[in-house]
C-alpha cells in the first residue's frame, strides 16, 4: 500500500540503533508488504517522550504507527499508559488476538502482554512487545492482513462486508 505512510517506533531505554533487531524486522516486514516507511526513532521508556512521538507522527501524515517495546508489566513498561490516553478509539480486539495467538507459543505468560491498538486523530496505532517474535507474529499475522481494511474504515471509504 503505497500510498500509506507508516511509522515506527522502538521503546527502549536500553536500544541503540545498532542494536534494535525488533525495530529492523519490523521495518522489513511493512516494507516487505509495501508500505511507505517514514523515518524509524528509538525513545526512552517515558510517558511524555512516547506520547510526543505518537503524536509527531500523526503530524507527519502518518495512516499507521507501529510501536514495539515497552508494553509488559515491569515498573518501566509505559508505553501502554501514553499511548491510551491519547486514543480516540480503542480496537480492543487487536490485544486479545494478539495474546490468543501468543498463548500458542508461551502459553499462559501470554497473558503478561499489555499489546494494544487504537486511533490517534486518523492514525491506527499498533504497540506489540519488544521481542522479535512478537514482532514477527504481530505484524505478519495481525497487522499485515487487517491494515488495508481498517484503514479505509478509519478514511471513511466505503468498504466489503
Amino acid at each position: 500500500m503505497k500510498d500509506v505512510l507508516v511509522a515506527t517506533l522502538t521503546v527502549s531505554d536500553t536500544r541503540t540503533a545498532s542494536d534494535d533487531e525488533s525495530g529492523r524486522l519490523l521495518r522489513a516486514a511493512l516494507e516487505a508488504a509495501e508500505y511507505e516507511l517514514l523515518a524509524h526513532r528509538i525513545v526512552e521508556d517515558d510517558v511524555g517522550v512516547i506520547g510526543r512521538a505518537v503524536r509527531d507522527a500523526a503530524e507527519k501524515g502518518a495512516s499507521m504507527l507501529v510501536i514495539t517495546g515497552g508494553t509488559g508489566i515491569a515498573p518501566r513498561d509505559v508505553t501502554v499508559e501514553a499511548i491510551e490516553q491519547l486514543f480516540h478509539k480503542r480496537l480492543d480486539g487487536f490485544g486479545e488476538a494478539f495474546r490468543r495467538l501468543s498463548w500458542d507459543e508461551l502459553g499462559a505468560r501470554a497473558i503478561l502482554s499489555r499489546a494494544t491498538a487504537g486511533i490517534v486523530d486518523r492514525m491506527i496505532v499498533f504497540a506489540l512487545p519488544g521481542s522479535t517474535k512478537a514482532v514477527k507474529l504481530g505484524v505478519e499475522q495481525i497487522i499485515v492482513p487487517l491494515a488495508p481494511h481498517a484503514l479505509r474504515v478509519v478514511r471513511g471509504e466505503r468498504h466489503l462486508h
